[in-house]
């Protein structure tokens, strides 16, 4: 019979896949990208919104030229109001009134502003009524920031006292480290790659946590009924139990996070970049990278990261020690596994187990009489012997 693919072994959970026994890989690799996400924060910072660092917004009918057009002369005409002004972002955007380009830009004050929109206007030859501006002060942004942050909190309050009250401490705080390492590394990644953080953005990053919280949910829900009564199993320690749970449970969370990528992606790849739907790239590109930076997260650190932790539990270790010296001393021949047949008579017969040599003594041996009283006189009823019909010679 051929061998089953990886996707069939996936989906019956037999893959085999190690992933607690290399916890250690993946630790090392998530602090490396914790300590990279961090450098970026503190060497490019992020690239905010004017919702957050304030500015000017002027919006252009989409009848003037191209997007590339538009934001070369709008650039020409801020390099006039001098003061370094420049523009911080573009889009094409869609409106009742018909398409229009939205240029964002520095901070402007209201005569600049004036002026900028009017040289916009002789730049592109129409009414300077046609052009319609806002400016946005960064007070906005910080009241957004600190609403989020309280979110955050209150958020992160709530999923710990639910995960202690369904599982366990310990399950608790894996989960919530794991929600925060997917919060820094889909941070990092914004950071490190320029992506524009507006309160779309904000909005997308709480949205992950719900995602990531299910994902984590889901393989801890596994662990528990794996691991219910282990210390009364002399087959698997606590990380075996997890590792397997792991491997249950992974085409379910890939299945998952793949049905939840897609319509996403559609949103992103699709909407923004297609359609040209710049509304829509902000909160499509954080939930697709934090989608699948969740997805990761959930498997490759909040589960190892549970294991670590419950190996410091009393209980678990005398259990993982008791098994760990039955397999040395099965491995040296001094116990014989339940179940194996001992080698009774040979000069070379292997020590045996007093568990298995007591159920083996209970057992009848093969031909054995079965065990009863013998009639009286010490020989069978009839006086025949081994005679047959027992009568006399003739």
């Amino acid at each position: 019979m051929a061998k089953s693919g990886l996707a069939s072994r996936l989906y019956r959970g037999e893959a085999g896949l190690d992933i607690i026994g290399r916890r250690k890989v993946w630790f090392g690799v998530a602090l490396g990208l914790i300590l990279l996400s961090v450098l970026s924060f503190g060497l490019r910072g992020f690239s905010l919104g004017i919702e957050f660092a304030g500015g000017n917004s002027f919006q252009i009918p989409a009848s003037v030229g191209t997007l590339e057009q538009t934001e070369l002369k709008v650039e020409d005409a801020l390099a006039a109001a001098g003061d370094g002004a420049h523009v911080v972002s573009t889009q094409k955007v869609g409106g009742t009134g018909g398409d229009f380009y939205e240029v964002r830009t520095t901070q402007l004050d209201t005569e600049q502003a004036n002026a900028v929109k009017v040289e916009i206007a002789e730049e592109f030859g129409i009414d300077a009524a046609t052009i319609s501006g806002n400016q946005v002060s960064e007070a906005w942004g910080s009241q957004v920031t600190s609403r989020a942050l309280l979110g955050l909190v209150i958020f992160v309050a709530v999923v710990m006292l639910y995960l202690i009250l369904r599982f366990e401490w310990r399950m608790a705080v894996a989960a919530v480290s794991s929600l925060i390492v997917n919060l820094v590394l889909t941070a990092g990644i914004y950071s490190f790659v320029g992506f524009e953080v507006t309160p779309s953005t904000v909005i997308g990053f709480l949205t992950i946590l719900g995602f990531a919280l299910y994902d984590v949910v889901v393989v801890f829900d596994k662990v528990q009924e794996n691991t219910r009564g282990i210390t009364a199993n002399n087959n698997q320690t606590y990380g075996e139990a997890a590792n397997l749970a792991i491997n249950q449970s992974l085409m379910r969370s890939l299945n998952t996070s793949v049905v939840a990528l897609l319509p996403v992606g559609g949103l992103l790849f699709i909407g923004a970049g297609l359609l040209g739907a710049g509304t829509l790239k902000d909160l499509g590109l954080v939930l697709f990278v934090g989608m699948a930076v969740a997805f990761l997260t959930s498997i490759l650190l909040a589960t190892p990261l549970l294991v670590l932790l419950k190996n410091y539990e009393p209980r678990i270790q005398a259990h993982n020690k008791r098994l760990m010296a039955r397999r040395g001393a099965i491995a040296r021949g001094e116990v014989t596994p339940k179940g194996t047949a001992p080698r009774g008579g040979e000069p070379d017969a292997e020590p045996v187990d007093p568990e298995s040599a007591a159920l083996a003594g209970a057992a009848p041996k093969v031909g054995a009489r079965p065990a009863g009283k013998r009639p009286a006189g010490g020989r069978p009823a009839g006086g025949g012997g081994n005679r047959p019909g027992g009568g006399k010679r003739r």
